[in-house]
């Protein structure tokens, strides 16, 4: 038999040959320890068959049964083994120790090995039946008291040799003589080889001699209470000891000799349990201190891995609760996987660390549009998480989730004419410009206004005024003030002095930032009017806005005067058709700038492009605010469709009348008149009723 120490030393092809002999099959393919595990479990397999076979046969053999003579007035000896026993008046420690060591099959044997004891008591007296006491002369008398105590002496020294061999599982001559017939030889017979084994093993064996030692205490205890043997026969039991261990030192050295000269292997698998047997046997305090006994702690083997130092645990601090105390806004931008993030407007609606994860299930509950403005509870975000992530929804544009789940899409709302104009005056302290758009040009809820400009013609200062004068006399309209390709210093001064949200991309910003904040912006605009909101969209301007498309674009191959792509000004000019009065409420008005004589041909295009898809224009003329004149608006040529569902009917009539004076002016002069009336008139409706005067 081979153990793994030997085989792993072994080369492949000699592995493969011992594979053959024992039987094994398709071990070509198989690696070096593959091989060595498909071997050990084959010989594992044969010794198991061969163990059953001569435990079958010693079964089968009948034992001889006779009774346990015991005296009541003699001492207690204990018997471990057959044709052995020791006196406790000499050896108390020994007996104490080898009864703790007893084992389930040493148990078994006690019942055969005291019959034979008392069968050799019976056979003394017969032999001596015959002769007379006081017979032996002194000199034989001395030989035999010298001959007793060098036989005590011998028995002394052998169990001091090997206290185990007496007390393994296979000690009787019946174990010792299968193995004989089954040549099985243990590791530790070899005396050539001083093996050790590894420190996962030992441990592992150490486990199992502390589970065993409840077991083994118990068969302890039966022992001493079932062995009562003579102490009349202590000496004849230790001579026959020492033939005893005699011959188990012979066979042990005959072993060795037939293992060297044949060269036979050894089978690991059940040599374990020896070769911690012999160690021990080295030393006869060993097994006691490898072994736990009563509260003593276990000792580990020095071999064996450091057991880890279990550190004292530390009092963890409870985690603050951040639930229903974090809140977070922002505008909905849902990702093409299905998932979303919240925006915020501080960044322009661009991906931001502020940014708010929202799962997709969430998105699929309450309906959720890219451009919805949600309201809700936030969690700090746990290990392994990058964003905040949304726990409850509380508003989603204002209102109640229940309400916008079941809302009409954007495209699907009825669009009507403007039915209720913007108040840009509140009667007194009034900005001129206002007025002058209030009377010529009346913006309407839903509108679609094009301011035409031409450059330093001061259009972001009337938007300005304008975006104020809707802000402080309709609070309960949204405004959104967005610049496109513009300077960063007139951004600055549109977010101080704009009562309105601000996102604005500067002309140093690539053509797809522009696309992309323009879009969310609509998208937002968009799902609040779904919502029933009155929003107002202030766009500057509308042809960079068309440039960036242009850019952005792929080429179709169709391209018009000015470098314009044939399919460039379908996107923007789907922003700017979006403005519409929302029948049964709601509306979506936009106010854009549109530029003109900047020498660009692709200005004219897009001008042209737009010229007629709004319902109200209102022209700057270059002339006037050359002059100082401001606002720089020229009166004829600015004008609102179907302005007559936005004034009342003397107002419309005064207008008439006004509009039929001033046509016979040029640009210059009609503002300059209707300028000088305006500052003598507290506010628009005194300057109509004096127009009679």
């Amino acid at each position: 038999m081979y153990n793994i120490i030997q085989l792993n030393e072994k080369d492949l092809p000699e592995l493969q040959q011992i594979a053959k002999e024992l039987g094994l099959t398709k071990i070509s393919d198989l690696k070096k320890d593959k091989l060595v595990y498909r071997i050990l479990d084959e010989q594992a397999v044969v010794e198991a068959g061969k163990k059953a076979a001569a435990n079958a046969e010693r079964e089968g053999q009948p034992r001889k049964r006779s009774r346990i003579s015991v005296k009541k007035d003699s001492d207690k000896v204990y018997t471990a083994t057959k044709d052995k026993a020791q006196k406790l008046d000499t050896k108390p420690a020994d007996a104490a120790t080898q009864t703790d060591e007893s084992t389930p099959e040493d148990a078994a044997n006690v019942a055969p090995a005291q019959p034979a004891e008392a069968q050799a008591t019976e056979e003394k007296p017969k032999a001596k039946r015959g002769r007379k006491p006081g017979s032996k002369n002194k000199s034989t008398l001395e030989k035999e008291r010298l001959m007793a105590e060098k036989a005590e002496k011998e028995a002394a020294a052998t169990e001091e040799k090997a206290p185990e061999a007496t007390e393994s599982i296979d000690t009787p001559a019946e174990s010792f003589a299968s193995q004989a017939n089954d040549d099985f030889i243990p590791i530790e017979d070899l005396p050539s080889e001083k093996m050790e084994l590894p420190s996962e093993l030992l441990g592992k064996f150490g486990s199992m001699k502390i589970e065993n030692q409840p077991a083994q205490q118990a068969n302890a205890q039966t022992q001493q209470q079932m062995q009562q043997p003579n102490k009349s026969n202590n000496r004849q039991n230790n001579r026959q000891n020492n033939n005893y261990n005699n011959r188990q030192q012979r066979y042990g050295n005959n072993n060795n000799n037939r293992q060297q000269q044949n060269g036979r292997p050894q089978n690991n698998n059940n040599n374990q349990g020896y070769y911690n047997n012999n160690n021990q046997g080295q030393n006869p305090n060993n097994y006691q201190q490898n072994r736990p006994q009563n509260n003593q702690p276990v000792q580990a083997a020095p071999n064996a891995l450091p057991a880890p130092v279990q550190e004292p645990a530390k009092p963890v601090e409870k985690a603050y609760d951040f639930d229903d105390i974090l809140r977070g806004t922002g505008v909905l931008e849902i990702m093409p996987d299905g998932y979303g993030f919240l925006r915020s407007s501080d960044y322009n609606y661009l991906s931001s660390p502020d940014d708010i994860y929202v799962s997709q299930s969430q998105i699929k509950l309450f309906g959720l549009k890219t451009g919805d403005v949600v309201d809700g509870t936030i969690r700090p975000p746990k290990e392994g998480e990058k964003y905040f992530p949304l726990v409850k929804v509380s508003k989603i544009n204002g209102l109640n989730p229940e309400l916008v789940r079941d809302r009409v899409p954007f495209d699907h709302l009825t669009p009507l004419f403007p039915d209720e104009k913007f108040r840009l005056c509140k009667g007194y302290g009034d900005n001129l410009s206002a007025r002058v758009v209030d009377l010529f040009s009346p913006i309407g809820k839903g509108q679609r206004a094009l301011i035409v400009a031409q450059p330093k013609t001061g259009k972001t200062i009337l938007m300005k005024d304008i975006a104020n004068a809707i802000a402080e006399n309709h609070p309960e309209v949204y405004m959104i003030m967005l610049l496109i390709d513009e300077r960063p210093e007139e951004v600055t001064d549109m977010a101080r002095s704009v009562k309105a949200e601000v996102i604005a991309s500067t002309f140093d910003e690539p053509a797809e930032r522009h696309v992309k904040i323009a879009g969310i912006v609509l998208e937002k605009a968009k799902r609040m009017v779904e919502c029933g909101h009155d929003v107002v969209i202030f766009l500057d301007s509308i042809t960079r806005l068309a440039r960036a498309y242009n850019t952005v674009s792929p080429a179709s191959g169709k391209v018009l005067s000015g470098g314009v792509d044939a399919n460039a000004l379908h996107k923007p000019k789907r922003f700017f058709g979006a403005a519409r009065n929302i029948e049964g409420g709601g509306s979506l008005t936009i106010i854009a700038t549109a530029l003109i004589d900047t020498g660009s041909k692709m200005d004219e295009v897009i001008f042209e492009e737009f010229k007629g898809t709004g319902n109200m224009e209102l022209q700057l003329d270059r002339n006037l605010s050359n002059k100082r004149i401001f606002p720089a608006v020229n009166i004829n040529a600015s004008s609102t469709r179907r302005d007559d569902l936005l004034l009342d009917k003397p107002t419309l009539d005064r207008m008439w009348v006004l509009r039929n004076y001033l046509s016979d002016m040029n640009p210059v002069e009609a503002m300059t008149d209707l300028k000088q009336k305006l500052e003598r008139t507290k506010n628009n409706e005194e300057f109509l009723m004096s127009m009679n005067s």
